[in-house]
């Protein structure tokens, strides 16, 4: 097993070996907090593709990575997987008063 150095080639060909199939694919991931290493493997018994990162902003991908296989999970393998762009964040709520005795 051998270790994908570029995230892209890596997701992209986890994507090739779900959609191809998808029944007999697996992902893994495994954190290590004593090394601070995260390791995400994907494989389908034949092909074993490995990633492994200690940077804090892969996790981002990671958590792109498992909206991709969601969609293709729940949509099934044929569908198409649009990136999300991500949206402002929407002003909050004022806060309520609370409900104690008045004064």
């Amino acid at each position: 097993m051998v270790y994908i150095e570029s995230w892209d080639d890596f997701l992209e060909r986890a994507v090739v070996m779900f959609r191809a199939d998808p029944v007999g694919t697996r992902y893994v991931m495994k954190y290590r907090h004593c090394d601070g290493k995260l390791v995400l493997k994907v494989t389908d018994d034949r092909v074993c593709l490995k990633f492994k990162t200690d940077q804090l902003q892969d996790a981002k991908k990671m958590e792109k990575m498992n909206n991709i296989f969601f969609t293709l999970m729940a949509r099934g393998p044929d569908a198409e997987v649009v990136e999300e762009v991500s949206q402002p964040p929407t002003p909050q709520q004022p806060a309520r008063k609370s409900r104690g005795r008045r004064q």
